[in-house]
């Protein structure tokens, strides 16, 4: 093997253990992800400081913390700019920017320094075709037992769908709690999805109309009401 190879590291992938690293950040140094255990976490890149896209990003993030809070999940941010940089972008983003009317926004959840780009490289950030000296959007959902739970990529251009983020975080905290699937563009109220029948006999079962509370079109596809406010209650904080 040629000692200038490439070294090859696998991206992590969902089902995943999220691999563990210790950084600097603008909230003090932190142990991921041991010290987010219990808690659901979102992990993103970003690709520079003081750039327009991500400064947007950040301040809709920043607008929804705690919003994200209140479902149990904190926020962690990365690039691979320095400390410094990072203490000043976030100075000029509360002193300076107004976007969609949102200012004086201060940015409280930790963003990691990551010059070296160890753990952009680790988590598979640093794509290439896109950029090899930046972070493209990555977003990883790390749930409390430290699992990657999904992994959403998005180019350097297209800044994220906040929404979508919150609505894919509800959505897994609704299918861990009550057994469920989330059909497409799903949000709490909508009628949710059972698992296909596990046997003829069990696909018999429903298409007669023995387990009264779904509605099966077919054996494989079946919905069942479940109340919004249980689902909220269930998994939102007081």
């Amino acid at each position: 093997m040629e000692e200038n190879q490439e070294k090859v590291v696998a991206m992590p992938r969902i089902g995943d253990p999220a691999p563990a690293f210790k950084a600097i950040t603008t909230q003090g140094d932190i142990n991921f992800p041991a010290d987010y255990k219990g808690d659901w976490v979102i992990l993103f890149s970003h690709p520079a400081d003081f750039t327009p896209v991500c400064t947007s990003e950040f301040m809709t993030f920043a607008t929804m913390e705690e919003k994200f809070a209140k479902a149990n999940c904190k926020l962690v941010g990365l690039s691979i700019d320095g400390l410094y940089s990072h203490i000043a972008w976030l100075r000029t983003i509360k002193e300076k920017i107004e976007y969609k009317g949102m200012k004086d926004v201060e940015v409280n959840f930790p963003l990691i320094e990551d010059i070296t780009m160890d753990v952009a490289t680790m988590y598979g950030m640093i794509q290439p075709g896109e950029s090899s000296t930046k972070a493209v959007r990555a977003v990883f959902f790390i749930d409390p037992k430290g699992m990657i739970r999904a992994i959403i990529y998005y180019p350097l251009s297209l800044g994220r769908n906040f929404d979508e983020l919150y609505r894919a975080l509800i959505a897994m905290k609704a299918a861990d709690e009550f057994g469920i699937a989330t059909p497409a563009d799903w949000r709490p109220g909508d009628d949710v999805i059972m698992g296909p029948a596990g046997s003829c006999g069990a696909a018999k079962d429903r298409m007669d109309g023995k387990e009264e509370e779904l509605d099966c079109k077919d054996w494989f596809f079946c919905t069942k009401k479940l109340d919004k406010d249980k689902v909220l209650k269930a998994i939102l904080k007081k």
